[in-house]
């Protein structure tokens, strides 16, 4: 087991160990972590020993790079995901490139890590005495929200990362769940997932906990897919009695064709109604952005005044889009997922590159 978690003052050494190559904006402190406004993600791709080496790489070349922030989940690749990170993490380590301290790691549970998803779930939850889970806490035959659940998916990702600590653990994509159990039942079975991840962040096994999102916090109120974040912050408060909840980081979409994050109201705050970055950080929340390059799919159908006036000073498409999310106003860091060595050098680039300001950006969106 490599100990250890992200530290405020490891995370703040790599920053100025990399303070050549990357210019100081390019990182930024947040919940006592210094992390690079770019984060590796690890989701794309087959289950397989080669796209395992091609991941293992991508996050060592990252990590070398100027890139601290690595982000993962147990049902990634089945499993594959977590294992190739604890190579690179090896690696990384044995060589004494970085110590643990310096990396923030984060990871997700949630979803059915295994292909053959319900038979799996039986034979391991419902059918195993060890668990009081039963078949309907199963939901879309993917997703599950027991607490019992939770807690051995955290067992199970420390194992496959071979950690001590995650510093940001997610719960995956809840809204999967909605509008299939009622709001209140939802709301619910969330309250005791977050019992667990407390427990845990108090046990030393997280540093904090989320909610990593696709549509929950970007859809309207009254769509059934929403989840209030305010009301989620209350759940946390309560559940930590007053002492400092850990609930501090959300996940969600933010690039040039999801664009509801930033600009269009749907979290209420204190009577006003927000967009979901906004939101969040007048929750004292932080925000990462996922598919910070839309998955590299249809650059051509991107807004073109947009691309045209990054593309002034970037090579390419993808740079483009990278720099226009790492350079949202109240995010913290946009994730993009990388293996090809190519992508990872393309990607390192932006490192040295000044953000765009805010009111560049402003003038950008049209506000």
């Amino acid at each position: 087991m490599i100990l250890g978690k992200a530290t405020a003052i490891k995370t703040k050494h790599y920053s100025e160990l990399h303070q050549i190559e990357c210019l100081p904006e390019h990182f930024r402190e947040f919940n006592n972590f210094t992390a690079s406004s770019i984060g590796i993600g690890t989701y794309l791709g087959s289950s397989d020993t080669a796209t395992d080496n091609l991941v293992t790489e991508a996050i060592l070349k990252s990590v070398k790079g100027g890139i601290n922030l690595i982000d993962t989940a147990i049902n990634y690749r089945s499993q594959h995901g977590e294992i190739s990170l604890k190579k690179a993490l090896l690696k990384l380590i044995e060589s004494k490139t970085v110590s643990r301290e310096e990396l923030v790691i984060c990871s997700k549970g949630g979803f059915i890590p295994n292909r053959a998803r319900e038979e799996w779930f039986k034979g391991e939850y419902i059918n195993n005495s060890k668990f009081n889970i039963q078949e309907t806490d199963l939901v879309a035959g993917i997703h599950c929200m027991h607490p019992e659940y939770i807690q051995d998916q955290l067992e199970r990702s420390l194992i496959n990362l071979g950690i001590e600590t995650i510093d940001v653990y997610y719960l995956h994509n809840p809204e999967t769940q909605l509008g299939i159990i009622s709001t209140d039942e939802f709301y619910r079975r969330l309250k005791a997932v977050f019992s667990v991840l407390e427990k845990a962040a108090h046990a030393g096994k997280i540093t904090s906990y989320g909610i990593a999102t696709w549509q929950g916090f970007r859809v309207q109120p009254t769509d059934p897919k929403h989840i209030d974040l305010s009301k989620t912050k209350s759940i946390a408060q309560e559940v930590a009695g007053g002492k400092g909840d850990h609930f501090q980081f959300i996940q969600l979409p933010v690039n040039l064709a999801m664009l509801e994050a930033v600009i269009t109201p749907t979290q209420f705050v204190d009577g006003k109604i927000l967009p979901a970055i906004t939101a969040a950080n007048k929750l004292g929340i932080n925000a990462i952005a996922s598919a910070s390059i839309a998955q590299a799919k249809n650059f051509e159908q991107l807004p073109k005044k947009i691309m045209t006036a990054l593309s002034k000073s970037l090579k390419t498409d993808a740079l483009s889009a990278l720099q226009f999310t790492r350079s949202v106003p109240g995010l913290c860091s946009a994730l993009v997922g990388m293996k090809s060595p190519e992508h990872v050098a393309e990607n390192l680039t932006l490192t040295s590159i000044p953000l765009l300001n805010a009111a560049d950006f402003a003038e950008l969106i049209g506000e």
